[in-house]
């Protein structure tokens, strides 16, 4: 019998008594089986973003930016004896079957499948995933299970010298929800910290691989924006959260689990709205302080 991921990483923690050091995996190796140059991020996490470039998506009139919702990635952190690593890829109905199989073929787990969205113009999924092993053989796993989708995996495009502006006033955004925020790919997101320490498989988790409460702004013009995201909480918090984002509009299109073996079990509740972004970030903020997050980040 196959021994799950968060058996093996809790026996690879005891019996190994410490994690590998960034410096001992030839990262550039990885990047190759991929495809991909990843992010190298706080705490050794290794991240790589594969957005969903080719899909021309709109909900309720509004196009998707890949940076708003179509933003698959992989984030890979050093652990004895080689790696583990979580993701969450963007597939389209017909792609989960043939990426599935082939994930499956290479040992790497699939903890959820679901939507964020409602009433996307082309049928839009996400598939959540994590391993543990040799880097490059799962980066090239991974390749693999993604090259069966229209995923892009080649070098992008080279950014623009200097990118427009954003069309939103960022420092108010910044100041309601008490948090800054980042321009991304023509979106303005926030990353907020829980104040818990996350763990898997009894290893902390960053929250750089997918434990952080996610708020994206796309202007619309006008003063106005779409926004998406998802909050992660504890089940205590979820009612009362849900209670917040509709009493103020924000529909809330998703609750489900990323992580199989998480502690403290987390909720994530992935939202959508259209407005005044300000009003939005007021509303927005109502239900952010409901949660324990990492306050003045």
């Amino acid at each position: 019998m196959k021994a799950t991921l968060a058996s093996i990483a809790a026996l690879l923690a005891v019996v190994m008594g410490r994690p590998a050091s960034a410096g001992e995996i030839d990262w550039s190796k990885v990047d190759q089986a991929i495809g991909k140059k990843a992010a190298d991020l706080p705490g050794g996490v290794h991240k790589y973003g594969l957005p969903r470039s080719d899909l021309g998506v709109t909900v309720d009139g509004v196009a998707i930016k890949p940076a708003l919702a179509l933003g698959s990635w992989v984030a890979f952190q050093p652990i004895s004896g080689g790696a583990m690593f979580m993701g969450d890829l963007v597939l389209l109905d017909s792609e989960i079957s043939p990426v599935m199989l082939k994930l499956i073929d290479g040992n790497i787990e699939i903890t959820a499948i679901h939507n964020h969205l409602l009433r996307t113009s082309v049928p839009v999924f996400y598939m959540h995933v994590g391993g543990h092993g040799d880097p490059v053989k799962l980066g090239e796993t991974l390749h693999a299970a993604l090259a069966l989708s229209k995923t892009p995996l080649g070098a992008p495009p080279p950014p623009a010298a200097t990118p427009p502006p954003l069309d939103l006033d960022t420092a108010a955004l910044d100041k309601t929800l008490g948090y800054k925020g980042t321009p991304n790919g023509g979106v303005y997101q926030f990353s907020i910290p829980r104040a818990e320490v996350i763990s898997e498989a009894g290893m902390a988790i960053p929250a750089s691989m997918g434990t952080a409460i996610a708020i994206n702004f796309e202007p619309l013009g006008d003063g106005k924006a779409a926004v998406t995201g998802d909050f992660v909480l504890l089940g205590s918090e979820v009612t009362p959260i849900l209670r917040a984002l509709r009493q103020h509009g924000i529909e809330v299109t998703a609750l489900h689990s990323h992580m199989i073996d998480d502690s403290p079990h987390l909720f994530f509740m992935h939202f959508w709205a259209h407005d005044d972004a300000l009003r939005l970030a007021q509303s927005l903020r109502s239900a952010l302080d409901l949660a324990n997050v990492k306050r003045g980040s």
